[in-house]
């Protein structure tokens, strides 16, 4: 597998696996420690980890071709995004740990509490970065959207995908595959990005 079809891959891999720690989370009622909490969150740190490359293609598309304000536009986007798929991944890297030194729920709190405590934590890892990520996904959709090298309604599907997650986190396993009909058919259509034209 080349890196280019790894990459294009990642459009399918990354809201499916988010789908999967959704429906995982929704079987462990208590909602950890356990092994429902530890394969949910493997799950999720596997989304986070490829949707980076989905970010980081987005920009490629919205930028070729195109003027210096388009880059600065879509450079922002995946810069923020990245910094949001950083701070998802030390949230998911903080839950998995506390998940394995904590023997029931009360303890989990306990510690996460205490996580929270120290000087920027909250809302490096758990507010502000987070949304980041949200945004490295809407903006670059949007943008391609805008100078139609995409259809209109997979920003959409982007959004509705996100609102309902922030909702309440049942709605992950929906979100997840909002997220997939709004991304995964573009890994089937190279024709759209136009960096890999000549490759097919």
């Amino acid at each position: 597998m080349t890196n280019t079809t790894r990459q294009w891959a990642c459009f399918t891999i990354a809201p499916l696996c988010m789908t999967a720690y959704g429906v995982i989370r929704l079987t462990d009622s208590a909602h950890g420690p356990g092994v429902s909490w530890s394969l949910g969150h493997l799950a999720l740190l596997a989304s986070v980890s490829a949707f980076a490359p989905v970010m980081w293609r987005l920009r490629r598309w919205a930028t070729a071709g195109r003027g210096l304000a388009a880059g600065l536009f879509a450079g922002f986007a995946a810069a923020a995004g990245l910094l949001g798929a950083v701070a998802a991944t030390a949230q998911t890297v903080i839950d998995l740990a506390v998940g394995f030194l904590c023997a029931d729920r009360e303890a989990m709190d306990i510690m996460f509490d205490e996580v929270r405590s120290h000087p920027g934590v909250t809302p490096a890892v758990y507010t502000i970065g987070p949304l980041l990520f949200h945004v490295g996904l809407i903006l670059p959709t949007v943008q391609l959207a805008a100078i139609r090298r995409i259809a209109v309604w997979r920003p959409l599907l982007v959004v509705a995908g996100i609102a309902v997650t922030a909702m309440s986190l049942d709605f992950l396993p929906l979100g997840g595959l909002l997220l997939l009909l709004a991304l995964a058919p573009l890994e089937r259509q190279r024709r759209l990005a136009i960096p890999d034209a000549a490759q097919g």
